[in-house]
């Protein structure tokens, strides 16, 4: 398999794969290894390995292998919330996480399941550095990518729920500055849908000023939009993130970062961070690329996962991920993210960007998941009837930005996007018709159910960009078979 720098016909490269978008969910890994990525906080080389050979006896948990916190073989529940282990019945989610291991060359990860608000499954196993031989421990946080996403979504669902934001409302009621270029219609909620049409900034932006924010603003507000807002969608891997959290902190005051601290992590107890501080960088696991792949084997993943015909698969990734395309441009930021060398700074990781650079634990994102649809603790984020409003898929009405005349791709088969979430869909099934989530490039994953009461999350130091990647729906798989 030949790993060019760029990336030619055939064959996907080193340098498209770092440079550039962010992952896009369930078909991240075409976004990623077509248009590269701008959500890894370091870069390590690209082979796979890490496995262990750790035994699990079917029920209670998972008997730990590489080197970890000076304890073998913990077989027990997780009654109390962190502690690590598979409640009795959710063994077959411990068996598909040693399994990825085993079998898909995972090196550090962590899996945790809410049920009715109650943890019942709660993973963590191999390195956090395969280098330096640091094992993943209970408080290891990764970067989870755009699973950051769905954290910034909920955050404002919280304010319509307050009654604070009116999503049919245009943007400009509450940011005035957005209405220049023709965009004093657009509506808050085509913000949340990617049917703006702002997924580029035209720039030039530089890292340092992508970091301080206004400047990004600024660009934004001058930025006109690239096709009829509401008629089209496509996936809006950066701005995203700029665009939601400018309203949240124009409402509020607040930088997205700072009212997700206050209003979701805090109430839930959560080591989850938009903008992390420098006191937890000790608990960061440190990213490994998987091994590259080729373009045939790229379009045999998105064929296998999305149902669709080799024909259909190889126009609409020609049209919409070829060099120099609006998808392709989406993870630059005017060119702020065009250096993968800033991923792996404390700069970076230090910024807000709420469309791709939260890191957390397994444990707080199912939990911040298992709180939208259920109560644990005595904390629930959202009502039965803002999740209903929320988990409307609006991708469905309208078509993919720049796609060819006559490609018929169903939303539910490409981008199955409610108002800040992806749906259950065919290449996403989650745990149930109404699972509602966002998944990162990388490989994880965080959602709910709220028909089943669950919280899940999947995380991973083993960036993957294969869009056949199994270890998270694996995972879910096994939840499925858990709850019957």
């Amino acid at each position: 398999m030949t790993d060019t720098t760029g990336g030619t016909p055939g064959h996907v490269g080193r340098r498209t794969v770092l440079k550039g978008v962010l992952g896009a969910g369930a078909l991240a890994g075409t976004h990623a290894a077509l248009t590269g990525r701008a959500d890894a906080s370091t870069h390590t080389g690209a082979s796979a390995g890490g496995g262990h050979d750790g035994k699990h006896d079917g029920e209670r948990g998972v008997e730990r292998g590489v080197e970890h916190d000076g304890e073998r073989g913990v077989e027990r529940g997780v009654e109390h919330d962190g502690e690590r282990g598979v409640e009795h019945g959710w063994g077959k989610v411990a068996d598909a996480f040693r399994a990825n291991f085993r079998d898909a060359g995972e090196i550090g990860a962590a899996c945790s399941v809410y049920v009715g608000g109650r943890p019942v499954v709660n993973l963590w196993d191999g390195l956090a550095d395969r280098e330096a031989r640091r094992p993943w421990r209970r408080n290891t946080i990764v970067q989870v990518a755009s699973t950051t996403k769905g954290a910034t979504a909920i955050c404002a669902h919280l304010l319509a729920q307050r009654g604070l934001l009116d999503l049919d409302a245009p943007v400009a009621r509450y940011w005035p500055e957005f209405a220049a270029a023709g965009k004093e219609h657009i509506p808050v909620r085509w913000l949340l849908s990617h049917q703006a049409g702002l997924p580029i900034v035209d720039g030039p932006l530089t890292f340092e000023q992508a970091c301080a924010w206004d400047p990004v603003i600024r660009a934004l507000e001058a930025q006109p939009p690239l096709w009829q807002p509401g008629t089209e969608h496509v996936y809006h891997s950066v701005t995203y993130g700029f665009l939601v959290g400018e309203v949240v902190r124009r409402i509020t005051g607040k930088s997205l970062g700072a009212f997700f601290a206050e209003e979701v992590a805090a109430p839930l107890g959560l080591s989850a961070w938009i903008g992390l501080p420098a006191k937890e960088e000790q608990r960061v696991a440190k990213l490994h690329e998987a091994a590259p792949f080729s373009y045939e084997e790229l379009l045999a993943g998105l064929i296998a996962t999305s149902g669709l015909d080799a024909e259909t698969v190889t126009a609409w990734v020609n049209a919409v991920w070829a060099p120099g395309s609006v998808q392709a441009r989406a993870g630059e930021l005017g060119g702020a993210l065009t250096d993968p060398s800033v991923y792996a700074t404390r700069a970076w990781r230090a910024a807000e960007f709420p469309a791709a650079n939260m890191l957390a634990d397994a444990r707080s994102v199912a939990r911040m998941y298992a709180a939208t649809v259920s109560d644990v603790n005595g904390v629930r984020l959202l009502n039965p009837s803002t999740v209903e409003t929320m988990t409307a898929v609006q991708t469905g009405r309208t078509t993919m930005h720049g796609l060819p005349p006559g490609l018929n791709l169903p939303a539910d088969r490409s981008f199955h996007m409610s108002l800040g979430f992806w749906r259950a869909c065919p290449p996403l099934p989650m745990t149930g018709p109404k699972s509602f989530g966002h998944p990162g490039s990388g490989g994880s994953i965080g959602f709910a159910d709220p028909e089943a009461g669950v919280g899940f999350c999947y995380v991973t130091n083993l960036w993957n960009y294969r869009p056949d990647d199994p270890r998270a729906a694996n995972l879910a798989r096994a939840v499925r078979a858990c709850l019957g």
